[in-house]
């Protein structure tokens, strides 16, 4: 009975020490869900500024300063180009209006750093380091053309989260960042060579 009772004894603690452990880990982890506006800075094709974007960011706190994780995010920018005349070969010529489009996916890790913490606020500064995706696409009435270029991402932000309630999980999130992408693409009279944006997001934290 003796060595039931230890046994009993020693499986209970290890299940609340693996509880406690498993509980630890999911207080270090923190996301953000966010809505994104952006500015395409730098090109003449799809440049118009949008809020067609998301992203979302998972993280793991490693010290109370400092959160590592992945991210991803998706956007589009369009443009309207006015009917005109370009070259297509030097005996061929084409005269229409356009729809530009820019699909853009960039993935990858991150790493936050949080300078201030007073229970209601952290703001912070943070790099994301990835790839990115895109599909450039130039309509012509019902016919489009695209291409699907790949390129590496780096995007520096700074922002802060907003806990109505103190040291609580859930709050907002508010952002401003510079990305810049290496994808390149020649799509008929555009050419783009790096794809650079200007953004702010706005979402929640939790």
């Amino acid at each position: 009975m003796k060595k039931i009772v230890v046994g009993l004894f020693v499986a209970g603690m290890s299940l609340l020490c693996a509880k406690g452990t498993a509980q630890s880990f999911a207080d270090d982890l923190s996301f953000n869900l966010d809505w994104q506006m952006n500015a395409p800075i730098g090109t003449d094709y799809a440049n118009k500024i949008s809020g067609w974007g998301m992203s979302l960011d998972a993280g793991y706190e490693v010290t109370t300063d400092w959160t590592v994780g992945l991210f991803a995010a998706f956007h589009t920018n369009h443009r309207y180009v006015e009917r005109e005349t370009f070259a297509l070969s030097p005996t061929e010529m084409l005269t229409t209006d356009q729809q530009q489009s820019a699909f853009q996916v960039p993935f990858g890790a991150f790493g936050r750093y949080y300078f201030y913490d007073n229970g209601y606020i952290r703001p912070y500064v943070a790099g994301k380091l990835g790839a990115m995706y895109e599909q450039n696409t130039t309509y012509f009435n019902s016919t489009g053309y695209y291409e699907r270029p790949w390129g590496f991402y780096v995007s520096p932000e700074i922002g802060m989260n907003i806990n109505p309630k103190r040291y609580h999980r859930y709050g907002f999130h508010v952002a401003v960042y510079y990305s810049y992408a290496t994808n390149q693409t020649n799509l008929f009279n555009y050419e783009e060579n790096g794809r650079n944006n200007l953004g702010f997001r706005l979402g929640i934290c939790f």
